[in-house]
């Protein structure tokens, strides 16, 4: 028997809201790595995409529930550099999702400037299912507090929280 390392990696992001599509790559790589970490990033409450819905121990907590049944994935959250939390980590790549040529030429800078940083840390670009390659959260975010319903592009327990969220601003 050899001693083979093992494989884990590390899918950052803000997840603010999860998507079905979040958790459709979450599934699929977790069928082939050994460890998977799903890394909320803390400085993330206010972006580029406007001020954030959830909080991040908010968003931490929804990813729990929502991966609660795939045994290697585990949920943590992080801020600062990326290539340096996966080397903290011990990870062996960083995930990332794509879904249009707009995504590949963002996160084609972004794995190469890690490369550049942390050569020993792989990118590896999944697409999800094409039933999720519209949702991402900025649209899901905007639609929900527009009054569309985004039920069937967030799990179960993410629009728990976003109908709480709109009969509190209601109120």
């Amino acid at each position: 028997m050899h001693n083979a390392k093992r494989t884990k990696v590390i899918y950052p992001g803000t997840f603010d809201p999860l998507t079905n599509g979040h958790l459709d790559l979450i599934a699929r790589t977790a069928k082939i790595v050994d460890e998977l970490l799903v890394a909320v990033l803390r400085n993330s409450d206010k972006s580029e995409k406007g001020p954030a819905l959830f909080t991040y121990l908010e968003r931490e907590q929804m990813l729990r529930e929502a991966t609660a049944e795939i045994p290697n994935v585990s949920v943590t959250t992080f801020d600062g550099l990326m290539v340096e939390f996966a080397r903290t980590q011990g990870a062996r790549a960083i995930l990332r999702g794509i879904r249009a040529v707009s995504d590949y030429e963002y996160e084609l800078q972004m794995a190469m400037m890690n490369r550049k940083l942390a050569p020993e840390i792989e990118t590896l670009f999944m697409i999800p299912g094409e039933r999720y390659t519209y949702v991402s959260s900025r649209l899901v975010k905007g639609a929900f507090e527009l009054g569309g319903d985004v039920s069937t592009m967030v799990p179960p327990n993410v629009m728990e929280r976003l109908k709480r969220k709109s009969l509190g601003k209601s109120s």
